[in-house]
Order: C-alpha cells, then sequence, then structure tokens
C-alpha cells in the first residue's frame, strides 16, 4: 500500500483500477503490483484469490474460487490497518453476522467473514460489474432502466430498513449487477462498522461518500432509512444526467449546500421527476421511507416505455493463460462469452474464467501477458471460432423480455397502498392520515364509520380499524373505522328522601359516583334527606355516562327563624304572629308600672333571637302597676305602726306630733290603694 504521504484513493470503479490509483495520487505501479501479489493466496485454508475486481481507500476486491463448495465468490480485503482497532473487529463481526442474515433477490449475499492480515468479507460474486462501472464507461441511462434501478434498490432498502438495518453509504458503486442483469445492494453494515474505526476518514458525523451524503448526514443529526433514499434520488439523477446535484467545489461546500435546499430534478428524468424531488426535500420527515419510493416508481412506469436491457459493464474478464500443473483450488472452466478473432459481440463482452488468467478490466488488458501467455497462432493451434450471437441475442431476448413482462405486469396492476395505522387517533387525524396516503399513492379508498361504546378508548378516537394497519389496498377498496363513543350510559336511581349513606351506595351500584353534597333547608323534608340530584347542571338527569360523578341536595331540615318583636300587643296579637313563623307561645304574667295590663312586655328569648322552627317563645305580659292598701294604724304604738305598714309593703315616712302622743292618722289615708314601696307619713297625738 502507499505511505502516509500518498493520498488513498476514496472509491475505485472495479474496472479501473489504474485509473483510480493515478487519479488519486498514486503511481499505476503501486496499485496494481499490490493487488497482483495477492494473487493466488489462500485466506482461511478455503478461498483462492484469482483475479483483481477493485480497490478503494477501506478494502481492495478480488475474485475467488470457494475451494469447499466449488463456487466463484467475492472477497472484499479490508485495510490491514484495521486489524489492530479492537473495537472495529467488534463491530466488523456484529455487522458482517447481521448482515449475512439478511436474505433477498436484491441484497448480495454475505457468505462469510474472517481475519487474516486484515478482515475479510466473503461474498456473492456479481459478473454483471456496477453501476458505478456503467457511468465510467460513459453510458446513461434512460429514465425506464433508472426507474428499473431505483425500484430494485428501494425494494432491499424497504426490507432492510423494516429489519432496523440503514446502509448509509448508497452509491452506483454499490449497485451491483448479476450475469442475469437483477440488482444486488453491496455493503450492508460495512459503512456502519468503518464509521466507527479509529483511522477511518473523515472521522466526524458524515458516513458514507459526501457526494450522496444526505443533509442529515451533514449536520451531524440521527440517520435513519430516509438518508439512504436521499442518496438514492442522487444516483438515479446521475444514472440519466451524468452529474450528481449539489456537488460543490468542498466537501464543506457540498455538505453546507444540502443542508435547507431542495435536489433540483432535470427535466431529463421525466415521469421520475415530481418523484425524485419529493426524495431530494432536506427534510427527512418530508421524504417518502423506501416502500413509499418504491410504490411511486410503480405509479411513475405507467408513463414510460419499456426499458432497454442495462448496459452491463462486467466485473472482470479473464483470458487463458499458460499450461500449469493442475491445482486442487481451481474450478472448471465456465464461460460467459469466449474471445476469439472474427467474433460478433461488443468488444467489451464479459468472460469469466478460472485458473491461471490475464485480468482485463473493461476490456484493457491490466496483468499478465507476456510470455507466459503465448498466442495460439504461435503455437500452431487452430483458432475455435466461437458462436457467441445465438447466445447473445437469447441473453438480449430474456433481459427484455424480463422488463418488459415486469413493465406490463406493473402496468396492468391496479394502484395500491399501505394501509396506514390510525388507531387512536381522533376520527378528523384518522380521515386526514388516510386522505394524505390516497393522495400519494393517487387512489381513492371508501372510508367508512362505525361507532360503539368503549371504556379505554376517549370519545371521538379510532378503537379499531379494517383492514388492519400493514395491509395493502388496491383502488376502490374500503377501510372501515370505528370510533369511539365514549363510555356507556347508565340510567341515574331516584334518590329523593333518601339519607346520603344510601344514596351514594345505590350511585356505586349504577356504576356512577358521589359528586359533591349541598345542603338546603326545607320545610317539609328531615334534615339528611336527599331534596335533588344533578350533574353538569343538569337536574335529575336520567341517565349519565358511566363513572360520572352526581352531586346531591340535601335537606337540612326547615330554616331557623327570628323571634319578632311584639311588646306593646295583646296575648292574641303575639301568638298569632308566632303561629306564622312555625313558633308556639306560652304566658307569664308581671306587674309593670308602665305597660298596662293584659299588654306583652316582651319575649323570652328575646326580640331578634334566632331559633328553629317549633321553637316555644315565652310572652311576657303586663298586669299593670303592683298596689298595695294603705293600713289603718290609730291608737297603735308608733313601733307597731311602722311594722305594720312594712309589712304591708310601705315604707312608714316622717312622723309628726306630740313625742308622748299615738298614730290616730297616715299619710296617704288609711285605706287608700298606693303603690308598692310607697313612704307613709305617720301622725301623732296625745
Amino acid at each position: 500500500m502507499p505511505t502516509a504521504a500518498v493520498p488513498r484513493p476514496r472509491q475505485c470503479h472495479p474496472a479501473s483500477v489504474p485509473v483510480c490509483a493515478r487519479l488519486a495520487g498514486y503511481p499505476r505501479e503501486v496499485a496494481t503490483s499490490r493487488m497482483t501479489e495477492q494473487v493466488g493466496r489462500v485466506l482461511g485454508g478455503r478461498y483462492r484469490l484469482t483475479a483483481p475486481i477493485g480497490s478503494g481507500s477501506s478494502a481492495e476486491v478480488y475474485l475467488a474460487d470457494d475451494v469447499t463448495l466449488r463456487r466463484r465468490v467475492a472477497v472484499k480485503i479490508l485495510h490491514p490497518a484495521l486489524a489492530d482497532d479492537e473495537a472495529f473487529l467488534t463491530r466488523f463481526q456484529a455487522e458482517a453476522r447481521a448482515a449475512a442474515a439478511l436474505s433477498h433477490p436484491n441484497l448480495m449475499a454475505v457468505y462469510d467473514w474472517g481475519e487474516a492480515d486484515g478482515p475479510y468479507l466473503v461474498l456473492e460474486f456479481l459478473g454483471g460489474g456496477s453501476l458505478r462501472g456503467m457511468l465510467d464507461q460513459g453510458r446513461r441511462l434512460s429514465p425506464s432502466q433508472a426507474l428499473m434501478v431505483g425500484l430494485d434498490t428501494a425494494r432491499a432498502l424497504d426490507f432492510a430498513h423494516s429489519r432496523g438495518f440503514v446502509h448509509r453509504d448508497i452509491k452506483p458503486a454499490n449497485l451491483l449487477f448479476g450475469d442475469d442483469g437483477r440488482l444486488r445492494v453491496a455493503d450492508f453494515g460495512l459503512a456502519r462498522a468503518l464509521s466507527e474505526a479509529a483511522w477511518t476518514e473523515p472521522s466526524d458525523s458524515v458516513l458514507g461518500t459526501v457526494k450522496y451524503a444526505a443533509p442529515e448526514q451533514a449536520s451531524g443529526r440521527r440517520v435513519d432509512g430516509k438518508a439512504d433514499v436521499y442518496a438514492l434520488g442522487l444516483v438515479l439523477i446521475e444514472a440519466v444526467t451524468g452529474a450528481v446535484p449539489l456537488v460543490g467545489e468542498s466537501t464543506i461546500a457540498t455538505l453546507a449546500g444540502r443542508v435547507d435546499t431542495p435536489v433540483p430534478v432535470p427535466d431529463a428524468l421525466g415521469p421520475l421527476k415530481p418523484v425524485l424531488e419529493r426524495v431530494g426535500k432536506p427534510d427527512p420527515a418530508e421524504r417518502p421511507d423506501a416502500a413509499s419510493l418504491g410504490r411511486a416508481l410503480v405509479r411513475a412506469a405507467r408513463e414510460l416505455d419499456e426499458p432497454e436491457p442495462l448496459p452491463l459493464a462486467g466485473a472482470v474478464a479473464l483470458r487463458p493463460g499458460s499450461a500449469g500443473e493442475e491445482d486442487a483450488t481451481l474450478l472448471p472452466v465456465t464461460h460467459r462469452a469466449v474471445e476469439g478473432e472474427g467474433d460478433d459481440g461488443d468488444g467489451d463482452a464479459t468472460v469469466v474464467r478460472s485458473g491461471p488468467a490475464t485480468a482485463v478490466f473493461d476490456g484493457q488488458e491490466m496483468f499478465g501477458g507476456g510470455p507466459e501467455a503465448p498466442d495460439r497462432e504461435e503455437t500452431g493451434e487452430p483458432r475455435r471460432r466461437r458462436r457467441r450471437w445465438p447466445w447473445f441475442l437469447l441473453l438480449v431476448l430474456l433481459i427484455g423480455g424480463t422488463a418488459g413482462g415486469i413493465f406490463a405486469y406493473i402496468q396492468a396492476q391496479p394502484a395500491t397502498a399501505v394501509v396506514p395505522d390510525v388507531d387512536s387517533r381522533p376520527e378528523e387525524d384518522a380521515r386526514a392520515v388516510l386522505q394524505r396516503v390516497q393522495e400519494e399513492a393517487e387512489l381513492t379508498w371508501a372510508v367508512e364509520v362505525t361507532r360503539d361504546f368503549n371504556e379505554a378508548v376517549p370519545e371521538g378516537h379510532v378503537i379499531s380499524q379494517d383492514p388492519v394497519p400493514g395491509t395493502v389496498l388496491e383502488e376502490n377498496a374500503t377501510v372501515t373505522l370505528l370510533i369511539s363513543n365514549g363510555l356507556p350510559f347508565k340510567s341515574v336511581p331516584d334518590l329523593a328522601g333518601v339519607p346520603v349513606e344510601e344514596a351514594e351506595a345505590m350511585l356505586g351500584a349504577a356504576e356512577l359516583a358521589l359528586g359533591e353534597v349541598h345542603p338546603r333547608h326545607d320545610e317539609e323534608v328531615d334534615e339528611g334527606l336527599v331534596l335533588t340530584w344533578s350533574s353538569d347542571e343538569q337536574e335529575r338527569p336520567p341517565e349519565l355516562r358511566k363513572g360520572t360523578e352526581v352531586d346531591l341536595v340535601v335537606s337540612a331540615g326547615p330554616a331557623p327563624r327570628t323571634v319578632p318583636n311584639v311588646a306593646g300587643k295583646t296575648v292574641d296579637q303575639a301568638r298569632a304572629q308566632l303561629g306564622e313563623l312555625g313558633l308556639g307561645a306560652e304566658v307569664t304574667e308581671r306587674f309593670s308600672d308602665s305597660v298596662p295590663k293584659g299588654q306583652v312586655i316582651g319575649t323570652d328569648p328575646g326580640a331578634g333571637a334566632t331559633v328553629a322552627r317549633g321553637r316555644t317563645i315565652t310572652l311576657v305580659v303586663s298586669k299593670g302597676p303592683d298596689l298595695v292598701q294603705v293600713p289603718d294604724i290609730a291608737g297603735r304604738a308608733l313601733e307597731e305602726a311602722n311594722r305594720i305598714l312594712e309589712e304591708a309593703g310601705l315604707i312608714p315616712g316622717d312622723v309628726t306630733g306630740p313625742s308622748k302622743g299615738k298614730p290616730f292618722t297616715t299619710d296617704p289615708e288609711p285605706g287608700a290603694r298606693v303603690a308598692r314601696n310607697t313612704q307613709v307619713d305617720i301622725f301623732l297625738k296625745r
């Protein structure tokens, strides 16, 4: 390999090792010598390298014979420096194992892997070469041919993406063809493993070939399958026009120019233009995934003519070399075509043979030759003319017939789309999602709605859908949405006159809940009994949704009364006024100097007091003034006269007369009625 001072080529077409080496700064002899020295080497005691196929910055690819299974394979030997990177080896083994488990008609098969001076992969050998090879030979694809390439690639990507794999390095060099013209995508998992190797350049988050990098790779965002779809769009544009859009003068310019810029799609792409414009959106959320891209390509195929067979570049051509000792690791000679003078076929026809050979890339003799490969004319051996045209025509007819059959089949198929998952979405959102899918697929579905109560799904949301998500439906099919009517309704029991505790139990039995309890005075219903009930301002609803809270209004008994002021009224008047308020009355009498007899002096409790209905109020009624009769004390001793007055409730007053005299009269006069405690004066005489 070249020293560190010599730049390594980033990519190399399988049939262009010398050209690639020269453009990258290698001497032609350095690139060819290194790979030539490896021919004949046996890896793992099983894989004998027979010819170089191509070289890149991280790996060299060889045609090899699998001695054990007696089959031709391709061996990709990674850079020897990777053997010292433990993290890479761990990732490489994991990715190789996972990639080997991927089995799809459009994915290159991974047969085996191992380590010998560097990690290597044993792959399916594809003799048709790569898309890069076609483009490097100056060939351009028609939109129909590009569509077939895109459709096969989209199928492979959809299969891998659905299993958690993202390629990260979709480019023409990784789109290979078998001898039958069937496309396979190569290197799944390898780009991810190389991105984590310490020596790999660039070491930032931009993976794969920058020329085909998606904007999210440039900005370091999370990369998913939409990045592979973006790269495929660039590849298809290049396949038709020969140029990759949005490529700047430097790596940084290229990446920066894609962050916010949609990919411009030339008119030369024809019906593919609108498809690739969606693929080239800078925001991954606006791009189709691989499955949607495939469906869009199928629709676009209806507007295109049937494609011509692809002009396969071929992987490697070998000529018989000099005779030598028979090697047990060699396979019997097999032919796709045999070169000879007077061939009627294209000079670039691919010949694949085993054994000592001269390697030819795109018709150019690269390795071998010289005296070890004598010409038949020099040895006198007669040249045998092989009739290639019948086989060539048969191959063209088969490939053309297959492509035409595919297009005829595609055009005969009704439009289809995959039913999206709208479970649990609001009905309006679900309809919008279905409408968007129909518009993208350019078809029409009938959307029917049925409704039912559901305790788990909110009202107005999708309970289930028929068909289930992921089902492929044709034009005019029906999608049925079962929409939730929310929780079922329950009958509300009659709670009138029921104690609160009993009402709560009745609501629970009806699968309803007790809400707030509001007391209210009532003249008829006893305290603690339900007066009425409501929910959401609806009075006494006959039914409510399951679990709804029911508010109760409960009697607090009669309202309290305020004792009125009945002073000055007669007893009968006072009784009547209290009776109107639901209050009783009882009478007690009391002397009063100010209130006439028979009138109410006041009440107990007093006026303004708050009492319960039915309370008995005491009426204090006046008996009038408290009067006593002045007694006759004439002829009594003075001391006795004073006692008699006091016993009568009067107060002895002034005494007038001789000191030895006796009482003979009083003032007030004896027999007069005066207020109790009135002062009575005494008069004396001898």
